[in-house]
């Protein structure tokens, strides 16, 4: 976590899972989109990408430039950038100046980019003086970074949840549309803003959230000075690998519980829940569907297993594909993105209800957030069991999904599970 302490003031990003990660900073490029182009902030943001080496769109031929672009996209097409969201467009990616990479048993590898245009003159001036940016970096990291190895310092909070009536009278309302037939899943989601009597350090945060957190995606994502996103989602909605596609199915909760035998227990339940199996299902057959007339060799696996993790455990599915030449991580995002699992069914009238029913800006609570590169490759994982700062207030964000049979009490249970990740994360770095 030294690479980005050091880089305190810019821009910065450390995606991981398990032993794998990336770290970042520093922007030689950004890519963004704004709510007038929201519509095809998907395609916008690929074809900036490749305008911006000049490249043609994919192709079966040579490989083209291995540069991934970190960042992701807001859970709607028409957010507006305000209040905790002010520094996050709807669509908003870097192409770092630094990235670190490692995990496994391999060595972490340091990357220096610049961009060079035709016109820039000496180019074996500007290899020089990557290298020479190279070495600093290197130097700096073996250097004691006076940072984290001590309990940070306790930093007194307050927090206020939203009120627990006026949850349980949104799932009711929820509740009676699904029982007209009007959707048939509705994921909804309630908020807890904690405020500290200073800024904590999110990297302090991220580093907490994937040491308790090894089986979720853990993500910091940083695009000014003060306003962090942080989280430790349990899916991926997309990722791409050469061509092959890969996504898990996420739905249907049960807590852990304390000991080996309850936690086998209460996985037992959730195998048998029918009111968990529907909402699982719903969500994996509209993944698959429209994975349909983009991909060939569809595969879901025949029964969901249980995930088990830090404090929770869900129903998953693991669900591969193989994709056409040409086909790109975004294009299929843009049709997945909302899944079932992070918005509802039918995906248009959940939408509907959602802006009535929530009093709060989602922003990029449940958008996709991750990498991509210009061969089509990339990684994305919804936003969930996350929080963004601004300054000195935290808002933390939690959701579960409602279908037919769903009781307003144990859905704010249940809730209540989902933030403990993050509020474990922000007394760890001293918020009490």
């Amino acid at each position: 976590m030294v690479f980005l302490r050091r880089a305190k003031g810019g821009p910065r990003g450390f995606w991981a899972r398990a032993d794998r990660w990336v770290a970042h900073s520093g922007a030689v490029a950004t890519l963004s989109v704004d709510g007038s182009a929201s519509t095809d902030r998907f395609a916008a943001i690929e074809a900036e990408a490749r305008d911006l080496f000049e490249l043609p769109p994919v192709t079966d031929g040579e490989p083209t430039a291995p540069s991934r672009y970190y960042g992701g996209f807001s859970f709607r097409s028409d957010h507006t950038p305000v209040d905790f969201w002010s520094g996050f467009a709807p669509a908003l990616f870097h192409l770092p100046a630094f990235e670190l990479e490692g995990g496994g048993r391999r060595s972490a590898r340091l990357t220096v980019r610049a961009l060079v245009g035709p016109d820039d003159g000496d180019v074996d001036r500007t290899v020089r003086l990557l290298l020479s940016r190279a070495g600093r970096i290197a130097e700096g990291l073996c250097e004691p970074s006076g940072a984290g190895d001590e309990s940070p310092p306790t930093v007194p909070m307050t927090r206020v949840e939203s009120e627990r009536s006026l949850w349980e009278a949104a799932v009711t309302d929820a509740l009676a549309v699904i029982s007209s037939g009007r959707v048939s899943k509705v994921v909804l989601a309630r908020t807890m803003d904690v405020v500290t009597e200073y800024r904590l350090d999110p990297v302090e945060m991220v580093q907490h959230l994937w040491e308790k957190n090894r089986g979720s995606h853990v993500f910091l994502f940083e695009p000014a000075d003060g306003c962090p996103l942080v989280g430790a989602t349990p899916e991926t909605v997309a990722t791409m690998s050469r061509g092959v596609f890969h996504a898990t199915a996420v739905a249907g909760t049960v807590a852990r519980g304390e000991t080996p035998e309850e936690q086998e227990a209460l996985a037992a339940r959730l195998l048998a829940s029918e009111k968990d199996a529907v909402e699982h299902r719903i969500a994996l057959d509209d993944m698959v569907a429209r994975l349909g007339p983009l991909a060939h060799e569809v595969h879901a696996q025949p029964e969901p297993h249980v995930l088990t993790l830090a404090r929770i455990q869900h129903l998953e599915t693991e669900i591969r594909a193989s994709v056409p030449e040409g086909s790109t991580v975004l294009k299929v995002l843009e049709a997945l993105h909302p899944t079932p699992a992070v918005c509802g069914l039918p995906r248009d009238d959940a939408l509907e209800f959602l802006s009535h029913a929530e009093p709060f800006e989602r922003g990029w609570y449940s958008g996709p957030v991750g990498w991509f590169d210009v061969e089509g490759n990339g990684v994305f994982a919804p936003a969930l069991r996350c929080a963004v700062a601004r300054d000195h207030q935290w808002r933390l964000f939690a959701g579960a999904g409602i279908v037919a049979g769903s009781d307003p009490g144990l859905e704010w249970e249940e809730t209540s599970i989902k933030f403990e990740p993050v509020l474990r994360a922000l007394a760890a770095s001293g918020a009490r």
